[in-house]
């Protein structure tokens, strides 16, 4: 239960959130906004109650749609949106565990699953951020990462695959056929 309500109440915080700020409503904003629920309840579904998930769900959504329309101001590459929902949506889940979980978070008055969950972020973020910097130098070492731009002018579907929307047609044709 604690699951479908956080991700229920992301969803709709996510697409309310949205019309609040402007922003057109979608479907795709709308599994978003439920994916970052799920992604935040995870590590807090059998410690919390149903309104505290209802909150977290709350709270992630919020956290992470500002976090998209943030990262999407920048020139950074992350084409799916991936760290702006599954890592922040994830990282505000983890914290909001630590306040929340039954008899050992923050709201009971302990301090210390708080303060220990705080300490495994920065070791997990210093890990992979560092970690990830450490393969994409040696990858890039070994082979470009990045495609020319005339590549990217052209699209990375016909530059890098050869395929159309004519080809993507003839396949899904052939293959009900």
């Amino acid at each position: 239960a604690t699951t479908n309500m956080a991700s229920a109440s992301a969803m709709i915080t996510w697409v309310m959130f949205d019309a609040l700020v402007g922003r057109k409503i979608s479907a795709m904003g709308a599994c978003i906004g439920a994916v970052v629920g799920l992604v935040a309840i995870t590590p807090a579904a059998g410690f919390v109650n149903l309104g505290q998930s209802v909150f977290i769900g709350f709270v992630a959504a919020i956290v992470s749609n500002m976090a998209v329309y943030y990262k999407q101001q920048t020139s950074l590459d992350d084409t799916l949106d991936v760290f702006p929902c599954h890592g922040v949506g994830g990282i505000v889940g983890m914290i909001l565990t630590a306040v929340f979980a039954k008899d050992v978070g923050v709201v009971y008055g302990h301090y210390e699953t708080f303060k220990f969950h705080m300490l495994t972020l920065l070791i997990v973020s210093v890990f992979t951020f560092g970690g990830s910097y450490v393969i994409f130098k040696i990858t890039g070492w070994i082979t470009n990462l990045r495609v020319s731009p005339e590549d990217e002018r052209l699209g990375l579907d016909i530059s890098q695959h050869a395929e159309t929307l004519r080809t993507s047609a003839k396949i899904a044709l052939s293959t009900t056929v």
